[in-house]
């Protein structure tokens, strides 16, 4: 029992460390935070899908050794077509950045269209797109914690609790930066510079992905 506090402490900075980077899913939570739709509901989902991901690689891939080169390779092949799709999204957006961005109120002439509302179905569903068909979702957070918590023996269980832990408090940490974002930001040119920068991101993701087959 006195080793249970320090592996949980374990697993929740691993987790924290392996998420916070700017991915494809953190930036699709600061995008739907910025756009004001269904924020919230997009941080409960990538939550629990990085908690069914900690899970699956804690209590199953661990022990069977990671994922075979058969299903990582599919993974990694509907990675890259989905990133190389919402890359060009963003792209556009970067190219006609008054046709995306909702917050700009420069002056009744030049104020740009709102986005599209989508249905919280929609919204289900690119959250899970975005945490399930990213490969390195399933190396770093299934495959590599479920690694880790090997090493913990009997406290593999506390370990992967602190895992699931530390996502939910990123992603609630990162919902109320989106959120507060997106009640200040009205600049058309920063979100053209997000756009870009989002673009520019899927696409270098997806090549690298790419090269990794080669």
């Amino acid at each position: 029992m006195t080793l249970a506090f320090p592996t949980f402490t374990a697993g929740m900075v691993l987790s924290m460390s392996l998420i916070m980077a700017i991915g494809p899913q953190n930036a699709h939570v600061l995008r739907m935070g910025l756009q004001r739709q269904h924020l919230w509901l997009t941080v409960a989902v990538c939550a629990l899908a990085d908690i069914v991901l900690i899970s699956l690689g804690v209590f199953g891939l661990a022990q069977l050794g990671g994922l075979s080169d058969k299903l990582l390779g599919a993974l990694i092949g509907a990675g890259v077509l989905f990133l190389g799709v919402y890359g060009w999204q963003a792209f556009q957006r970067f190219l006609k950045p008054l046709a995306a961005a909702p917050l700009a109120t420069h002056n009744a002439a030049a104020a740009p269209q709102a986005p599209a509302p989508i249905s919280q179905r929609q919204a289900i569903l690119s959250a899970l797109a975005f945490s399930w068909l990213n490969p390195h979702a399933w190396l770093d957070t299934a495959v590599l914690i479920g690694t880790a918590s090997l090493a913990y023996g009997p406290g593999s269980k506390a370990f992967g609790l602190g895992a699931a832990t530390g996502s939910v408090v990123w992603f609630l940490v990162l919902g109320a930066a989106a959120f507060w974002l997106g009640r200040r930001l009205n600049s058309l040119h920063i979100w053209r510079v997000l756009d870009g920068a989002v673009a520019l991101m899927m696409w270098g993701t997806a090549a690298w992905l790419l090269a990794g087959l080669v």
